[in-house]
């Protein structure tokens, strides 16, 4: 199940008055009971077996991610009016700039660990970043 579709059912099981809810999906248990009883207008909700979709595996995504080695905001360019340092779909070799991360004033160059392509970039520009926090992927 997607976050949605969880808060979707945590409101219709709030809206039917239920004091107790289970459901159970593959791997994925989601048990709620409410300590109070709540004076609610029931509503039976019925759920049709054809209505239930099943979401076909996410293939997970494959390459190195560089992650940020320090809390601060990230920048994908050294100047505002700059060209980023990388895009998606550049080759890019080890020890090569990939974006800053500002911390405390200092401006603080990521490298790429790896050789390879980008990917994928995890984080948008001026976002604030986390230490070890997923900065971009890089595939063969």
């Amino acid at each position: 199940m997607q976050y949605e579709q969880i808060l979707e059912l945590v409101r219709e099981v709030s809206k039917a008055g239920l004091s107790n809810f289970e459901y159970t999906e593959g791997d994925v248990k989601i048990a709620m009971s409410c300590p109070e009883t709540l004076e609610h207008d029931t509503e039976v909700i019925k759920i049709k077996p054809e209505t239930v979709v099943k979401e076909e595996p996410v293939a997970e995504k494959t390459g190195d991610v560089v992650t940020s080695p320090l809390v601060g905001t990230f920048y994908q360019a050294p100047s505002e009016d700059a060209e980023a340092f990388v895009k998606i779909g550049d080759k890019v070799k080890k020890g090569q700039v990939l974006g800053i991360v500002e911390a405390m004033k200092l401006m603080n160059e990521i490298e790429s660990e790896y050789e390879g392509t980008i990917t994928e970039i995890l984080v948008e520009n001026e976002q604030p970043v986390e230490y070890g926090q997923p900065l971009f992927r890089i595939g063969a």
